[in-house]
Protein backbone atom coordinates (compact mmCIF):
# COMPACT_ATOMS: atom_id res chain seq x y z
CA UNK A 1 0.00 0.00 0.00
CA UNK A 2 1.42 3.36 -0.97
CA UNK A 3 0.44 6.60 0.63
CA UNK A 4 0.50 9.87 -1.16
CA UNK A 5 2.52 12.62 0.45
CA UNK A 6 0.30 15.30 1.87
CA UNK A 7 0.71 18.77 0.49
CA UNK A 8 -0.80 21.89 2.01
CA UNK A 9 -3.32 22.05 -0.85
CA UNK A 10 -4.41 18.42 -0.38
CA UNK A 11 -4.68 18.53 3.41
CA UNK A 12 -7.96 19.67 4.87
CA UNK A 13 -7.90 22.07 7.79
CA UNK A 14 -9.44 19.39 10.04
CA UNK A 15 -6.81 16.82 9.04
CA UNK A 16 -3.97 19.29 9.52
CA UNK A 17 -5.34 20.33 12.92
CA UNK A 18 -5.59 16.69 14.02
CA UNK A 19 -2.14 15.70 12.72
CA UNK A 20 -0.48 18.77 14.22
CA UNK A 21 -2.20 18.29 17.59
CA UNK A 22 -1.13 14.65 17.77
CA UNK A 23 2.47 15.42 16.79
CA UNK A 24 2.74 18.25 19.33
CA UNK A 25 1.21 16.12 22.08
CA UNK A 26 3.54 13.20 21.41
CA UNK A 27 6.65 15.35 21.31
CA UNK A 28 5.56 17.22 24.43
CA UNK A 29 4.95 13.97 26.29
CA UNK A 30 8.31 12.54 25.26
CA UNK A 31 10.19 15.69 26.26
CA UNK A 32 8.29 16.04 29.56
CA UNK A 33 9.16 12.52 30.61
CA UNK A 34 12.78 12.72 29.47
CA UNK A 35 14.12 13.82 32.89
CA UNK A 36 11.70 12.25 35.34
CA UNK A 37 14.62 10.77 37.24
CA UNK A 38 15.34 14.30 38.52
CA UNK A 39 11.84 15.65 39.20
CA UNK A 40 8.35 14.70 38.06
CA UNK A 41 6.87 16.70 35.16
CA UNK A 42 4.44 18.59 37.42
CA UNK A 43 7.33 19.54 39.73
CA UNK A 44 9.35 20.81 36.77
CA UNK A 45 6.42 23.00 35.79
CA UNK A 46 6.35 24.55 39.26
CA UNK A 47 10.10 25.18 39.16
CA UNK A 48 9.74 26.89 35.78
CA UNK A 49 6.91 29.09 37.09
CA UNK A 50 9.04 30.10 40.08
CA UNK A 51 11.93 30.97 37.78
CA UNK A 52 9.71 33.68 36.28
CA UNK A 53 8.99 35.26 39.66
CA UNK A 54 8.39 34.25 43.29
CA UNK A 55 4.76 33.25 43.85
CA UNK A 56 2.34 32.10 46.51
CA UNK A 57 1.15 28.49 46.55
CA UNK A 58 -2.33 29.74 45.60
CA UNK A 59 -0.96 31.56 42.54
CA UNK A 60 0.83 28.41 41.46
CA UNK A 61 -2.30 26.30 41.95
CA UNK A 62 -4.30 28.73 39.83
CA UNK A 63 -1.67 28.87 37.06
CA UNK A 64 -1.23 25.09 37.00
CA UNK A 65 -4.98 24.49 37.32
CA UNK A 66 -4.69 22.14 40.27
CA UNK A 67 -6.28 22.19 43.69
CA UNK A 68 -4.52 24.06 46.50
CA UNK A 69 -3.98 20.81 48.48
CA UNK A 70 -2.37 19.20 45.44
CA UNK A 71 -0.07 22.20 44.99
CA UNK A 72 0.78 22.11 48.71
CA UNK A 73 2.00 18.52 48.32
CA UNK A 74 4.06 19.40 45.25
CA UNK A 75 5.60 22.42 46.98
CA UNK A 76 6.33 20.42 50.15
CA UNK A 77 8.23 17.83 48.10
CA UNK A 78 10.26 20.54 46.35
CA UNK A 79 11.01 22.30 49.65
CA UNK A 80 12.07 18.99 51.21
CA UNK A 81 14.49 18.40 48.31
CA UNK A 82 15.97 21.88 48.77
CA UNK A 83 14.77 23.16 45.38
CA UNK A 84 12.23 25.69 46.65
CA UNK A 85 12.39 28.11 49.56
CA UNK A 86 9.40 29.21 51.64
CA UNK A 87 9.45 32.71 53.12
CA UNK A 88 6.87 34.81 54.94
CA UNK A 89 5.28 37.50 52.79
CA UNK A 90 6.56 40.82 54.16
CA UNK A 91 3.24 42.54 53.46
CA UNK A 92 0.88 39.76 54.61
CA UNK A 93 2.00 37.46 57.39
CA UNK A 94 -0.67 34.92 56.47
CA UNK A 95 0.91 34.35 53.07
CA UNK A 96 3.97 32.37 52.08
CA UNK A 97 6.15 33.35 49.13
CA UNK A 98 7.92 30.59 47.22
CA UNK A 99 11.13 31.04 45.28
CA UNK A 100 13.84 28.87 43.77
CA UNK A 101 16.93 28.00 45.74
CA UNK A 102 20.30 27.97 43.95
CA UNK A 103 19.91 24.18 43.75
CA UNK A 104 16.47 24.67 42.20
CA UNK A 105 17.97 26.94 39.54
CA UNK A 106 20.70 24.35 38.80
CA UNK A 107 18.12 21.57 38.61
CA UNK A 108 15.96 23.53 36.20
CA UNK A 109 18.97 24.23 33.95
CA UNK A 110 20.02 20.58 34.06
CA UNK A 111 16.58 19.35 33.07
CA UNK A 112 16.39 21.83 30.21
CA UNK A 113 19.86 20.79 29.03
CA UNK A 114 18.85 17.11 29.07
CA UNK A 115 15.63 17.83 27.21
CA UNK A 116 17.48 19.88 24.61
CA UNK A 117 20.00 17.05 24.20
CA UNK A 118 17.14 14.60 23.68
CA UNK A 119 15.59 16.82 21.02
CA UNK A 120 18.97 17.43 19.35
CA UNK A 121 19.54 13.67 19.18
CA UNK A 122 16.22 13.30 17.38
CA UNK A 123 16.83 16.01 14.79
CA UNK A 124 20.53 15.48 14.13
CA UNK A 125 19.78 12.78 11.57
CA UNK A 126 17.53 15.07 9.54
CA UNK A 127 18.65 16.69 6.33
CA UNK A 128 19.52 20.38 6.23
CA UNK A 129 16.30 20.99 4.30
CA UNK A 130 14.24 19.20 6.96
CA UNK A 131 15.94 21.23 9.69
CA UNK A 132 15.14 24.43 7.81
CA UNK A 133 11.49 23.36 7.60
CA UNK A 134 11.48 22.69 11.36
CA UNK A 135 13.02 26.10 12.04
CA UNK A 136 10.24 27.78 10.06
CA UNK A 137 7.63 25.51 11.65
CA UNK A 138 8.89 26.40 15.14
CA UNK A 139 8.23 30.08 14.47
CA UNK A 140 4.74 29.29 13.18
CA UNK A 141 3.95 26.97 16.10
CA UNK A 142 4.93 29.68 18.58
CA UNK A 143 2.48 32.02 16.84
CA UNK A 144 -0.23 29.35 16.93
CA UNK A 145 0.45 28.84 20.65
CA UNK A 146 0.10 32.58 21.20
CA UNK A 147 3.69 33.00 22.40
Amino acid sequence: MTTRAKTPASTSLATLANDLRLACMRISRRVRFESTDIVAPHQFSVLARLEETPRTPRELADIERVSPPSMSRTVAALVERGLVLRADDPTDGRQVILSLTPEGVRTLKDIRRRRDEWMASRIKGLSIEEREVLARASEILLRVAGE
